[in-house]
């Protein structure tokens, strides 16, 4: 019996908001195809459509194929970096509150088989275990209250980059060697400062914070940083010459009136906050040398389970401390990105195995949600009575699906739908 074919869940047409939000990028293609097959490819990916691969979205979208959406990630002539250097210098050209940060983070993507590059049995974060994955090294940036990504970045373990033959293959270009994924967050750093994206500070997790090279990195480009590092962290307190101590063995010696409670957003429910302390000190490297900077303490609340974070900023001696937790606890909003492209968008379900369509997909992905993200900056523009707000501030108070200040993207996804 033949399959019953899907009804289709998106209009024929082009959204006009969409429409108007991908003129500018007209360019970017030499041939008209490429542009269609790029709107009816976000299209599919701003869909309610539980599978967003090539195939599912063709039996999904009218007037289209999976040829020439397979096509528009492997075929096509149009180079998805300067796609992507586009969008975030128009991004960056937006008015700012002037306090964004960069986070650096990184996500798993489950795999079956061994023919997806970068795919490897390696660690993921995301999955909480080693599993047969592939990793990318994300660069976001973030406000108080509105987010969204700069680039990314596939991880290729060293097995697979040393392999010309799966290399090939896969077609990963000859510039890409070997790096670890701290270097990778570097080389992205300077691909954002390249690409114009003002910031205040970096901040990562301790995976990229508790490394050594990652904070010289930070360092011999002037970037001030907020990092959570771990519990084995070496500090030296006092003078220069005291001796190194973990950061564990510090914070539990630090007498209660030494924390102090410190609220850095409002959450679904109520202000988040905890009890801090910083201290001035030298992080202690393995070879001896000692750079100078604040060691930040976190304690839960009281009332609340207690649990333990550390951070390092190598901020100046006089920056306040709740701005170096505000800054710190911003990595949420790559948390909500990962969550809501992969789970919205379709991030994890490209089905290729080349090097180019993965970073296409990732690619048109990042401009779906960017789309989304400038629906809903257009919203908080349009000022109703009573107090005029900031240009980036809340449009309502958060509920739990605006935890991090601004609409989920299924609710954007649905305004922009309702818009059009």
């Amino acid at each position: 019996m033949k399959p019953t074919r899907r009804e289709p869940l998106a209009s024929s047409e082009p959204l006009p908001d969409l429409a108007e939000f991908l003129a500018p990028f007209d360019g970017q293609f030499v041939r008209s195809e490429a542009r269609r097959a790029l709107e009816r490819y976000l299209t599919g990916l701003l869909t309610e459509a539980p599978l967003k691969n090539c195939d599912t979205l063709a039996q999904v979208i009218p007037r289209t194929t999976e040829q020439r959406l397979q096509g528009l990630l492997t075929q096509m002539t149009w180079n998805h970096e300067d796609l992507n250097r586009q969008r975030v210098e128009w991004l960056a050209d937006w008015p700012t509150e002037g306090d964004g940060v960069l986070i650096f983070d990184d996500t798993g993507f489950a795999k079956q088989g061994q023919g997806s590059v970068g795919g490897a049995w390696q660690y993921s974060g995301t999955l909480g275990k080693v599993a047969n994955c592939q990793i990318t090294v994300d660069c976001h940036y973030a406000e108080r209250t509105i987010a969204w990504p700069v680039t990314t970045r596939l991880y290729l373990p060293e097995d697979w980059a040393d392999d010309l033959s799966r290399r090939t293959k896969a077609r990963v270009p000859a510039e890409m060697t070997f790096q670890t994924k701290p270097q990778i967050a570097l080389t992205l750093l300077d691909q954002a400062n390249l690409w114009g994206v003002r910031h205040t500070c970096v901040t990562a997790d301790a995976d990229y914070g508790d490394n050594p090279n990652f904070l010289a990195g930070l360092e011999k480009r002037r970037e001030a940083c907020v990092v959570a590092i771990r519990s084995d962290f070496l500090v030296a307190l006092g003078s220069r010459a005291a001796p190194a101590q973990q950061v564990a063995a510090v914070l539990e010696a630090l007498p209660a009136a030494t924390w102090r409670t410190v609220r850095w957003r409002q959450g679904s429910q109520e202000w988040l906050r905890g009890r801090f302390v910083a201290l001035r000190c030298w992080r202690v490297t393995s070879d001896g040398q000692r750079h100078r900077g604040w060691l930040i303490g976190e304690r839960q609340a009281r009332g609340q389970r207690e649990r333990w974070k550390a951070f390092w900023s190598n901020f100046g001696p006089q920056m306040p401390l709740s701005e170096m937790v505000e800054y710190a606890h911003r990595r949420h909003w790559v948390e909500q990105f990962h969550e809501e492209a992969k789970g919205e968008l379709g991030w994890d379900q490209y089905q290729g195995r080349l090097w180019p369509g993965f970073h296409r997909h990732a690619a048109a992905v990042m401009l779906a949600y960017s789309f989304l993200v400038w629906r809903e900056w257009q919203r908080r523009q349009r000022r109703g009575p009573g107090r005029p707000r900031r240009a980036f501030s809340p449009s309502a108070g958060p509920t739990k699906s605006q935890r991090a200040g601004g609409a989920s993207t299924g609710k954007r996804r649905a305004t922009a739908r309702g818009a059009a």
